[in-house]
């Protein structure tokens, strides 16, 4: 993003002041991991998806051992993270001691209207 970059002489002076930096009043507190404490046993499901196929029943069920699904993606493009089915983030298959994994290379913003 450009506005990350900014340099102080950059900043609007009539921009409002965070409510925490008014001189004269105490600073409020800041939140940290421990405030997230009451929600770090609530499971959640996560799922990775890396690719889809459309077909009918008729072809599902000739399927047999070692048939190929064809997917709508290709090697290398990165696939989608769900949690709790809503699409939060894209990344990449990766190798983790013999077991797979996915590493998250962008977070999906989803405008709230």
């Amino acid at each position: 993003m450009a506005d990350d970059n900014l340099k102080l002489d950059e900043l609007d002076p009539n921009a409002p002041v965070p409510e925490a930096a008014v001189p004269g009043e105490p600073p409020k507190q800041s939140r940290s991991a421990k405030d997230l404490e009451a929600v770090y046993e609530i499971p959640v499901q996560v799922s990775a998806v890396l690719g889809k196929a459309t077909m009918q029943v008729s072809q599902l069920l000739k399927l047999g051992r070692g048939a190929v699904v064809e997917l709508d993606r290709k090697v290398g493009e990165a696939i989608d993270i769900y949690v709790n089915n809503r699409l939060i983030a894209r990344g990449e298959v990766v190798v983790v001691d013999e077991r797979l994994g996915v590493t998250m290379t962008e977070i999906v913003k989803v405008d709230r209207t």
